[in-house]
């Protein structure tokens, strides 16, 4: 079963389902029926009474007592009805709650979308930290993961490269480092949110990332992220310039994927991060330039990875010592 699967599954996505009253309260009366028998004449046994003496009388105590324990059974039923009736109420109540909460939910993604879309580049940023807080205060993980799509889509938009700087340029080109901080602002609020642990507000653990294609090309820091659950995809990426940590970066538990991945310059720190058992593929990544270091990495190499870096010679690219002995 898929991440996406699981989250169309849980019972906060589903709808309120509840039976008619009378069914309810006839179910849950029989139940009660049915324990309080159990009970009584396993009592019974337990006490050694064995058969009732028919030629007893009913005296004035025991009719008395009687009487006391109708009224109970009364009022016990009263108190079960009640309980049920006030059941169903939460549970409409909580239903509600959601159906309001996803409403709002919905116009304050609609109005972030929107900012995204702006030409002004400040408004596009009032945008992304609108998603991303959209993305925390999500009321299921399907609507959370709808505005870490979003914000994803916009990373795989087609990369403007900067126009230049000459006098004629130069209106172009501060518009281009305005949208190029939006892009690395998103970056680094998936760094950070990567990073809180896993099932405290604003986790987004477990969740999918798909930065398929995305040009990297700046200080961009994953440090002790932790990829736990979903799917996490930089295939066909472009790491072009400045530097990328994976420090401690603990991948276990996902799939991710550097499949054709380009490496072709800045650096690439993937120090002490934790590999597990081939969950991770660098298949047809490229190592043209720049520097991407492996050193102290933890579990076995990369699916894929030796064979990237071993044509042309790993000049470029440091490995664990005992990942070196792997090499065809």
């Amino acid at each position: 079963m898929t991440a996406n699967q699981q989250r169309q599954s849980t019972p906060g996505n589903r709808e309120l389902r509840l039976w008619r009253v009378g069914r309810a309260l006839t179910v849950t009366f029989v139940a009660a029926v049915l324990v309080a028998s159990g009970v009584f004449y396993s009592l019974a046994y337990l006490l050694g009474f064995q058969e009732i003496d028919s030629t007893a009388k009913l005296d004035a105590k025991t009719l008395f007592d009687l009487v006391k324990l109708s009224f109970g059974v009364v009022a016990g039923a009263g108190a079960l009805v009640a309980l049920v009736v006030a059941y169903r109420r939460q549970r409409v109540d909580e239903a509600g709650a959601h159906r309001e909460a996803t409403r709002l939910h919905a116009e304050r993604f609609f109005q972030a979308v929107d900012k995204l879309g702006s030409d002004a580049p400040a408004i596009r940023l009032g945008g992304v930290h609108a998603l991303a807080g959209l993305a925390d205060d999500a009321p299921d993980d399907s609507q959370r993961q709808t505005c870490i799509d979003v914000l994803c889509a916009y990373l795989q938009l087609p990369f403007t490269p900067d126009p230049g700087t000459t006098p004629t340029q130069q209106e172009e080109h501060h518009r281009y480092l305005a949208l190029r901080k939006v892009r690395h602002t998103i970056l680094r609020l998936i760094g950070d949110h990567y990073r809180r642990p896993q099932g405290t507000h604003g986790s987004w653990q477990g969740c999918d990332l798909d930065l398929t294609g995305v040009t990297i090309d700046s200080n961009i820091d994953f440090s002790g992220a932790k990829f736990s659950g979903g799917k996490i995809d930089f295939s066909r990426a472009m790491f072009s310039a400045g530097t990328v940590f994976f420090k401690h970066a603990n991948f276990s538990g996902s799939m991710v994927f550097f499949n054709g991945a380009t490496f072709s310059g800045g650096l690439v720190h993937f120090y002490r991060a934790e590999f597990p058992s081939h969950t991770v593929s660098f298949t047809h990544a490229t190592f043209s330039g720049g520097r991407v270091s492996f050193e102290g990495a933890a579990g076995p190499a990369p699916r894929g990875l030796l064979n990237a870096v071993s044509n042309p010679p790993p000049v470029t690219v440091t490995l664990p010592a005992d990942w070196l002995t792997s090499f065809p």
